[in-house]
Order: structure tokens, then C-alpha cells, then sequence
């Protein structure tokens, strides 16, 4: 579905990907992990087009990024980011309905459509559907967010730390939405994030990725069995002695 093929990326000569090659099948969920500005967002960003490779080449659905129509490959792609960007001066629903309105659905589609998705983030339509940004908590603007990004039924879904913002008990709540949510539609997922737990429940395999290059790629349970990532070593350790709150150590 998506191919990294000896990818290369620099900026202004500084490198922020190196000899990348990854497969990521259909319908997998694979996860990078790996320190700040360690070429992971870079990574996401060109398999949209947002970021061009300096060599290499990126296939999605078996056809290189370099020779799609941008508009054609970006609605088969949704997008979900941190700070969710919702527009704060639109309803719910045409927050939702932005992209099939920009792709041409008439204005019964887009309703379905709308209703459909706030169902499928568990959030009730008649409730939602016509509140603004600033009337939501933080939880349910990423709902609306990812909502969104589904809305045009992308082959692929690309999320960049999409619940690093977010306290630890509506992080984990919209972590097991979101595996729900794949299960259901079935959708390749490319995501980013900087939390261990979060790597090991949300990835079917996980890319540890630093300075550029991949460090290991297994899935979860290999990772925690035969880490071979000096840096995954290193946030494993940290992990398992980080003390209890509350414990007083």
C-alpha cells in the first residue's frame, strides 16, 4: 500500500532521512517512534506530497507520489495532526463536510455522510453535528478531527501525534476509539508519536526511527523480547523504572 524505496531527505545538506525502505501492507497500522527531529513527521509528510524526497522513491497503491495528481492523492489520504485544526468559526458538520463538499457531493451525501462519521466516533449526531470548535472538549475535537479525515473513505490515514495533547485518561479512551475505528474501515495507518505504550497498543509493527534511519522494525511483541534499538533499549528501561505517582520515590 505504502513503499519506502531508499529514501533520502535533507535540508539545507542536513540530513533528516537516511536510506529509508519500508513497506507498510494494506489495512497494517504501523507506528513510528523515535526522538525529535528524528525524521518521523518528514517521513509522514511525503507520502502526501507535503514533503518532497532529495531520492528515492515513495509508491502509494503501487504507483510512485511523483506521478499522481496531487488533488487525487491527497483526498486518498486522510490527515490527522496534534493541534486538529478545525475550522473555529464552522459547525461540527461542516467541519466534517469540507473535503466531500470540495470533492463535489451534493448536499444530502455530505449530511449522511456527516452523521455517519460523528456515529462512528461515538459522538451523538443530533448533539454534535451543529456545535462549534470552541464548544468541544479537547477529546471530542480530536473525534471531530479524525472524523474528518475519514470523510472521503481514504485507502490511507496518516496521524501525527494525534493524542499528544491530551491528558493520560482521554488519551488512552480515544486510543481504543481509534483501534475500533480501523478495525471497522479497515484503513492503512501511518502514525507518529513519542510514547511508548501508546507505539506498543496502537502499531501492528513499529518503525523505530533516529536521526534519520530506521534503528528496528518488528512488531510489538518482538520489540519488548529482542530489542535491538539502542534508543528503544533506552526508553524501555526508562519506562519500566519510572515511578508510580503518588509512590513517592
Amino acid at each position: 500500500m505504502i513503499t519506502f524505496l531508499s529514501v533520502h531527505k535533507s535540508y539545507h545538506k542536513v540530513p533528516a532521512i537516511r536510506d529509508l525502505s519500508l513497506t507498510v501492507e494494506a489495512g497494517e497500522t504501523v507506528v513510528f517512534i523515535g526522538p525529535s527531529g528524528g525524521g518521523k513527521t518528514t517521513a509522514l509528510k511525503m507520502v502526501n506530497g507535503l514533503v518532497q524526497p532529495s531520492s528515492g522513491r515513495i509508491t502509494v497503491q503501487g504507483k510512485p507520489v511523483s506521478e499522481w495528481d496531487i488533488k487525487a492523492l491527497r483526498q486518498s489520504i486522510g490527515y490527522v495532526i496534534q493541534q486538529v485544526g478545525l475550522f473555529p468559526h464552522w459547525t461540527v458538520a461542516r467541519n466534517i463536510a469540507i473535503l466531500p463538499q470540495l470533492a463535489g457531493w451534493s448536499r444530502a451525501e455530505r449530511d449522511r455522510r456527516v452523521d455517519e462519521l460523528l456515529e462512528l466516533v461515538d459522538l451523538e449526531p443530533a448533539s454534535f453535528r451543529d456545535r462549534y470548535p470552541h464548544e468541544l472538549s479537547g477529546g471530542q475535537a480530536q473525534r471531530i478531527g479524525v472524523a474528518r479525515a475519514l470523510a472521503l473513505r481514504p485507502a490511507i490515514l496518516l496521524m501525527d501525534e494525534p493524542f499528544g495533547a491530551l491528558d493520560p485518561l482521554i488519551r488512552a479512551q480515544l486510543q481504543a476509539e481509534l483501534l475500533r475505528i480501523l478495525a471497522q474501515v479497515q484503513t492503512t495507518t501511518l502514525l507518529v508519536t513519542h510514547d511508548l505504550p501508546e507505539a506498543f497498543r496502537m502499531g501492528d509493527r513499529i518503525a523505530v526511527l533516529v536521526d534519520g534511519r530506521v534503528e528496528q522494525v518488528d512488531t510489538p511483541e518482538n520489540l519488548l523480547r529482542h530489542p535491538t534499538s539502542p534508543f528503544l533499549k533506552q526508553l524501555m528501561e526508562a519506562e519500566l523504572i519510572r515511578p508510580e505517582s503518588g509512590s513517592g520515590s
